[in-house]
């Protein structure tokens, strides 16, 4: 089963991203997007799309914004056939910005991506209005994902400054609810309703992540990459002796679910 991530000008988080993938099973190539641009039809040899995080293009004119643009204009179409087709795409952090600004999430059906007037959710400054660099707390909420333990609380480290999740209006929150496409919550140690700075963003109803109508494209704003073995967590020492990071198990049912 082959993944490919991507990497461009501010990439920052992809020889992470490919680690992890490579510890849940998979083969991974790892390919300057200027490649995937000139040779579209490439794609199709993967069963994954990976992009990491970081500040592509320095975050000029907004996170994630001049490489989703890119996107949009050389792999549009590809892109939706990908998905269409029964590909899986996963979004860290600059990444998920990146899936929201080219209109793969929250999505459309089948066939379709959301155009600038059509979008109806977005990553924003956080509320405290810098960066924020801890660790926090995720519950994997019962959505579509196929590939998410729905119930289980996982700790990640979050990194952001544009990561508050918002929504357009009440009816674009419902229709995510109803549709099942919250995969992510932050929350407490124990799965509890957070406040900052467990909540590290001030999203609405404490959205870290979302997934997609086909639930094979998921984006999040914590990186599940940096908690892969258990001395990434900066309370190893302390914790009970385990052989891997809880962030681990987030990339071996993926792996397992595209290769079904």
């Amino acid at each position: 089963m082959k993944v490919l991530c991507l990497r461009t000008a501010g990439t920052n988080c992809d020889r992470e991203l490919v680690d992890a993938f490579e510890r849940a099973g998979a083969q991974v190539e790892l390919w300057p997007a200027r490649r995937l641009f000139d040779h579209p039809e490439e794609l199709r040899r993967f069963r994954v799309l990976g992009l990491p995080g970081g500040f592509t293009y320095g975050d000029d004119l907004g996170a994630g914004r001049i490489f989703a643009l890119e996107l949009r204009a050389f792999l549009g179409e590809h892109l939706r056939r990908f998905v269409d087709d029964g590909g899986y795409v996963l979004g860290v952090c600059n990444g998920f910005q990146i899936l929201v600004q080219t209109g793969l999430l929250p999505g459309l059906p089948a066939g379709e991506l959301e155009n600038e007037a059509q979008r109806a959710v977005s990553l924003v400054p956080n509320d405290s209005r810098r960066f924020e660099c801890r660790w926090v707390h995720l519950r994997a909420e019962k959505s579509r994902c196929r590939f998410l333990r729905h119930g289980s609380v996982i700790p990640m480290p979050v990194a952001h400054a544009e990561g508050k999740f918002v929504v357009r209006d009440s009816a674009t929150l419902e229709a995510l609810r109803r549709n099942g496409q919250i995969a992510f919550r932050y929350c407490t140690a124990s799965g509890g309703t957070p406040s900052y700075p467990e909540d590290p963003n001030g999203s609405v109803e404490q959205i870290a992540g979302i997934c997609d109508l086909s639930g094979r494209v998921l984006g999040l704003m914590p990186h599940p990459e940096r908690n892969v073995t258990p001395f990434q967590h900066p309370w190893w020492t302390r914790l009970p002796e385990r052989e891997e990071g809880e962030g681990l198990a987030l990339f071996r049912d993926l792996v397992e679910a595209a290769r079904s």
